[in-house]
C-alpha cells in the first residue's frame, strides 16, 4: 500500500463517505461508490498532482464513478421492461428520502433533478464547493456552473412552491 494512503481515508474517509450518500439513493449504492472511489484513488495516487488540494481530486474521482455508474445503470433501465405504467411509475416514486424528516421534501426534490443539476447543488450546497472549485472538480467552465446552479434553484423553487 503506498505511504500515507491509510491517513488519506482516515482524514477524508467520512466526508467522502457522507459525498457519496449524498449522491446516492440507496446506502448499498453509496457503499460502492465509496469503495469504487478509494479503489481508483489507489490505482492512480501517482497520477496526483500534490500542487493540487487532495480532496478536489477525491472529490473529482467520486464524482466521475457517480457518473459512470448512472450511465451504467440508465442502460440496464433501458433494457427493463416495464409490465405497466403503473410498475415504472412506482419504480421511480420508490426512491427514499433523507432520514431527517424536517428536510425530506427538499431531499425529494433533489433527488427528481436531473442528474448535472443535483451533482452541483450537492457539492455546493451540502458540501461547501465554491463556483471556482466547482469548475475545477466537474470539468466544466464556471459559466456553466453558475448556469447549472441557477436553473437548479429554479427547478427546485417551482418543485417546492405552494
Amino acid at each position: 500500500m503506498p505511504e500515507g494512503f491509510e491517513e488519506k481515508i482516515a482524514r477524508y474517509g467520512n466526508r467522502l463517505y457522507g459525498l457519496c450518500v449524498k449522491l446516492c439513493s440507496e446506502k448499498s449504492d453509496a457503499d460502492d461508490l465509496y469503495q469504487e472511489t478509494w479503489l481508483k484513488v489507489y490505482c492512480k495516487l501517482d497520477k496526483y498532482d500534490a500542487s493540487k488540494p487532495f480532496e478536489h481530486w477525491l472529490t473529482a474521482i467520486c464524482v466521475n464513478c457517480y457518473r459512470d455508474s448512472l450511465r451504467r445503470n440508465s442502460f440496464e433501465r433501458l433494457i427493463v421492461d416495464f409490465p405497466t405504467n403503473q410498475a415504472k411509475d412506482s419504480e421511480i416514486n420508490s426512491i427514499p428520502s433523507e432520514d431527517s424528516t424536517e428536510n425530506a421534501e427538499l431531499w425529494e426534490a433533489v433527488r427528481r433533478l436531473p442528474e448535472k443539476y443535483r451533482t452541483v447543488i450537492i457539492l455546493h450546497y451540502f458540501r461547501g464547493y465554491d463556483v471556482k472549485e466547482l469548475s475545477a472538480i466537474l470539468k466544466i467552465p464556471e459559466g456553466t456552473v453558475k448556469y447549472r446552479l441557477h436553473r437548479a434553484r429554479e427547478l427546485l423553487k417551482g418543485e417546492l412552491s405552494p
